[in-house]
């Protein structure tokens, strides 16, 4: 993956980062957020995945149904953000819509996938600093918005 910072205004910083085929998406802008120190961010992208693991929150199981997509896709649209978890790591939640050579679609929460032959990530880092907290209720890492509560 190539990095490089597009500008800094008011504590936000902006990225463009470049993934190479064979990278993989979501460990990639986890390592990135870690090595460059970033709270929060949210991130844009489009390209392509040579295979992709997409997932579907189940609320009864409290867990992901996977959905492989074991097929070369177009990455039509990812949308996510970044925050630090209870324990200082950082976090990705990633959305995607996975265009398929018949022009179907997949779609669902990205929880893995391999590029190629490009990703191209836009990432704003947030002036904010969020974090996520477990919800009791379905155990998901969710974003806290309470200031001190």
């Amino acid at each position: 993956m190539q990095a490089r910072q597009l500008r800094e205004e008011g504590g936000q910083r902006t990225f463009v980062l470049v993934f190479d085929t064979g990278d993989e998406a979501v460990s990639g802008l986890t390592e990135f957020a870690g090595e460059g120190g970033l709270e929060a961010a949210s991130f844009t992208a489009i390209g392509a995945f040579g295979a992709a693991t997409l997932g579907y929150f189940d609320m009864d199981e409290k867990e992901y149904r996977k959905i492989p997509v074991h097929e070369q896709v177009e990455v039509l649209s990812l949308v996510g953000n970044i925050a630090r978890n209870e324990d200082g790591e950082p976090k990705v939640h990633a959305h995607a819509v996975l265009g398929r050579s018949d022009g179907t679609t997949r779609g669902g929460h990205l929880l893995e996938g391999r590029v190629r032959p490009t990703l191209e990530v836009v990432l704003t880092e947030t002036p904010a600093h969020l974090r996520r907290e477990t919800d009791p209720e379905t155990g998901l890492p969710l974003i806290d918005v309470r200031d001190g509560e």
